[in-house]
């Protein structure tokens, strides 16, 4: 069995998406960015509905290189494929939205990497490993690159691989059009047409809108177009027709496009066309490698095409197979998708970094972000407050030891340098935002009126968020903080940030075994879903099994639940863990005060130095560590 269902080739570039609207590309104040190019958001696209693909290409030794490397593992994509060029840097690209028929784009593309591509770079066993492989057209248009994807090709046909090529016709990167003219489709070139029909008899299938088989075929008869494309190729020929679909033709080319067979197709409100048909190839593969009819097929790829035009960006657009299926089975609820909230839920919860949910079965978490509590010891600078959490930051990576499942609470107020410093070490980054022993709930200054402040926090830091709340609240109090959350809670999701929601209910009221279930029922009512929820220590079965039940009822795509210490001593900790490490869907702790609190004492006095501070509490955090994984082994001995 092959290892690999696809393996795309050609461009990769970073795409600096504007945020603005409705205006000019010269006005846009502000971009988001994402990973781009043809074959690379094919690649991440059919990752996203479960095929296994791998891409071919080059990126440069800098920044955006290492970023598309990093976001190819976060989706999944191989990139047994991909290679650094130390000579060039990566593509860039600039897009903006205007309306939807205009959609301007620059392309940073001299002597770029990926256009290094040589025969070199294409390995016989790489090739060997995959179903099929796909090409985008751009990589004909230079012989470097168009050596390396006939070389390829030949591999390709060697090991009984499908042959797939998305015309991707863009006149200014084949030199017909200038660098202005990046949202031009199409140029009349004979040069572009004789270099593609000498090509075309390679594939066993050819994707193309009718401009790009109109480059293809040397006309602008669309069915013209594809009788020539047909009189060199073989190949099964999908011609994209915009809002009319899509059409698959196997044999001769009839007389009207309607004759073809079509999939179903999706009236979806277009927002924004750029990347649509990377979406819609992703689907076609989907069904394509699977064998199924062409009809199906092109539903799948009509339906991820749907998906791509009615949101922002290219690949972060692209649906998961979860998501796909649901909505195949749903359907359209409003023709706006990224407005409908139930679609957007499953969009966000299943398509996050994959990283943590697949390789991360537990969570150890050393939470320091504690302010109020260092604030009144004695000795407290704000100073030495920071250079404190640093110690702490120190202890948690000597017992992280570069291994996943490790991870630290840390503030920005008084722990900023220990949070910075943080940033890429491996380790998971909460960071709270509410005001110290706030009730009702406030936030802290740094965030504004507006919440705007988390459009500053690296992409990396989970928005941390803890309410002291209890079913008794009155309906004020109750509201007033469900309103508060529920504003973080999607400017969380506006920002591309994961929300973990912390609640504790034993400083409110007393406590019963449906306590817990109840509260956390009362937020998914109100349109909350926490990525994470940090919950303090049940002493019962039953209340662990009834706040579970309320979790996945609602959200069972949750990452899960870790477990707060309030400053327990090692021995009810363990207890509480031996309890809670029944259930799967608990996947760790935050503990703080019970690792740093007493050497946090002693160190603002003065009666203890750095380094016995930094071992002291890595000792503490490498027990609780062991005591929480022999409470999981036992707990899954058990459950065997």
């Amino acid at each position: 069995m092959k290892s690999l269902d696809v393996i795309t080739i050609g461009r990769s570039s970073v795409d600096l998406y504007g945020l603005q609207v409705g205006g000019r590309l010269e006005d846009m104040g502000s971009f988001n960015k994402y990973i781009g190019g043809s074959p690379t958001n094919i690649a991440c696209g059919a990752a996203r509905l479960g095929l296994r693909s791998g891409l071919i290409t080059k990126v440069g030794d800098e920044h955006m290189g290492r970023f598309i490397r990093e976001q190819l593992q976060r989706e999944g994509v191989d990139a047994g494929g991909v290679m650094t060029d130390p000579e060039r840097l990566t593509a860039l690209v600039l897009l903006g939205i205007r309306d939807e028929d205009t959609f301007p784009l620059i392309f940073y593309r001299e002597n770029c990497a990926d256009m290094a591509l040589n025969e070199g770079d294409i390995h016989e066993k790489y090739i060997a490993s995959a179903r099929s492989v796909v090409v985008t057209g751009t990589h004909l248009s230079n012989p470097r690159t168009e050596a390396a994807v006939l070389k390829a090709l030949g591999f390709a046909r060697a090991y009984g691989a499908k042959t797939t090529l998305d015309i991707d016709y863009r006149p200014n990167l084949w030199g017909v059009a200038g660098h202005g003219d990046g949202e031009s489709r199409f140029v009349a070139s004979r040069q572009v047409t004789d270099k593609l029909q000498s090509t075309l008899h390679f594939f066993n299938l050819i994707v193309g809108t009718e401009e790009e088989f109109h480059i293809a075929g040397g006309t602008t008869d669309t069915v013209a177009a594809l009788r020539a494309v047909r009189g060199v190729s073989a190949a099964t020929l999908v011609c994209k027709r915009g809002a009319k679909g899509a059409v698959a033709f196997d044999g001769a080319i009839p007389d009207n496009l309607d004759e073809g067979v079509s999939g179903e197709g999706f009236p979806i409100e277009v927002f924004n066309v750029l990347g649509a048909g990377d979406g819609f190839f992703s689907g076609l593969l989907k069904g394509w490698l699977e064998d199924k009819d062409w009809s199906t097929t092109l539903k799948y790829a009509n339906a991820c095409g749907a998906f791509a035009v009615s949101r922002h960006g290219c690949t972060p657009a692209y649906p998961s197979l979860e998501e796909l299926e649901f909505f195949l089975e749903r359907g359209i609820k409003q023709p706006d998708l990224r407005n409908d909230a139930e679609l957007e839920q499953i969009h966000w919860s299943t398509n996050r970094h994959r990283n943590h949910a697949e390789d991360w079965p537990e969570y150890r978490v050393f939470a320091f972000d504690h302010r109020m509590q260092l604030e009144q010891m004695p000795g407290f600078t704000p100073e030495k407050g920071g250079a404190f959490k640093e110690l702490c930051l120190q202890a948690a990576m000597r017992v992280q030891a570069g291994r996943l499942g490790y991870g630290i609470l840390c503030d920005n107020r008084i722990g900023r340098k220990a949070l910075q410093a943080a940033s890429g070490s491996g380790l998971w980054i909460g960071r709270p935002c509410e005001w110290p022993g706030s009730r009702p709930l406030a936030l802290e200054p740094e965030l504004g009126s507006d919440y705007g402040g988390l459009g500053e926090w690296a992409r990396e830091n989970v928005v941390k968020v803890l309410c002291f709340c209890h079913p008794d609240d009155d309906a004020e109090t109750r509201a007033d903080q469900e309103k508060t959350i529920k504003r973080l809670f999607e400017a969380s999701r506006r920002n591309g940030l994961e929300f973990l929601l912390e609640i504790i209910p034993s400083k409110v009221g007393p406590v019963g075994d449906e306590t817990t279930a109840v509260l956390i029922q009362q937020f998914y009512d109100v349109g909350i879903f926490p990525d994470w929820w940090k919950l303090e220590p049940m002493k019962t079965q039953g209340a662990w099994a009834n706040t579970i039940s309320a979790i996945e009822k609602n959200d069972r795509y949750t990452r899960g639940i870790v477990v707060l210490g309030l400053d327990a001593p090692e021995v009810e900790l363990a207890a509480s863990f031996e309890v809670a490490a029944a259930f799967p869907l608990v996947k760790g702790f935050a503990v703080g005060r019970t690792i740093f609190g007493e050497v946090a004492r002693l160190w603002m006095t003065g009666e203890m130095e750095d380094e016995t501070a930094i071992e002291e509490m890595a000792d503490r955090y490498r027990r609780l560590c062991s005591i929480w994984d022999q409470a999981r082994t036992v707990a899954r001995e058990k459950a065997a």
